[in-house]
């Protein structure tokens, strides 16, 4: 069934799960017409850069919600110095990071790419959210008493860790693993706040 398609913006969700199901390069054009259900003068019509285009876009539209969703949090949570507020946001980055990624299901398209024979193409996106993130929960972190080089490295083990969760839970078919490692990711942030402030 064809799906209706009347802006840009409704065809960019479609074209994230082509690029996750095909990669870059096996995501030809016919393959997201077939997805979209547009031709490609329709396809052109709303991204003239073609494909290269087409996963920018599917990029930005990824570091929009992991900014709403997942950095804006733990950024306002480190601004307000409350490690209560920290451990929540911690908490809830786990829980949204959960669910874009359907317990495991779903790749990391972002991630995808880095390994893929496109990163250099799309190297600042790329390199941007990850740093994005690393960022965002290592300022938090230090609202736990930890030192800035202390909590951005506790921030690189927990981001690495997500990610290859996401890889392995893929490559035995066990969405369990990327449950288990989350948890233990949750646990090792928080685990020497005492609960004061």
């Amino acid at each position: 069934m064809a799906r209706l398609v009347r802006e840009r913006n409704d065809i960019i969700p479609i074209l994230g799960e082509v690029f996750r199901a095909h990669g870059y390069e096996g995501a030809s054009l016919q393959v997201i017409g077939a997805a979209t259900g547009l031709g490609r003068g329709s396809l052109y019509n709303f991204f003239p850069g073609g494909k290269e285009e087409m996963a920018a876009a599917v990029l930005a539209d990824i570091d929009r919600w992991f900014r709403d969703e997942i950095f804006r949090p733990l950024e306002v949570a480190a601004a307000s110095a409350a490690p209560y507020l920290v451990r929540t946001a911690i908490h809830e980055m786990a829980a949204a990071a959960a669910g874009y990624f359907q317990g495991g299901r779903r790749i990391c398209l972002v991630g995808a790419f880095a390994l893929d024979g496109v990163r250099d193409r799309f190297a600042a996106a790329v390199a941007g959210y990850f740093r994005a993130w690393i960022e965002a929960l290592g300022a938090a972190l230090v609202t736990f008493g930890l030192s800035p080089t202390v909590a951005r490295a506790r921030a690189v083990a927990a981001v690495a860790d997500i990610q290859g969760a996401l890889v392995l839970a893929r490559a035995l078919d066990d969405p369990g693993v990327f449950d288990m490692r989350l948890k233990a990711v949750v646990t090792a942030l928080t685990a020497g706040w005492n609960g004061v402030g």
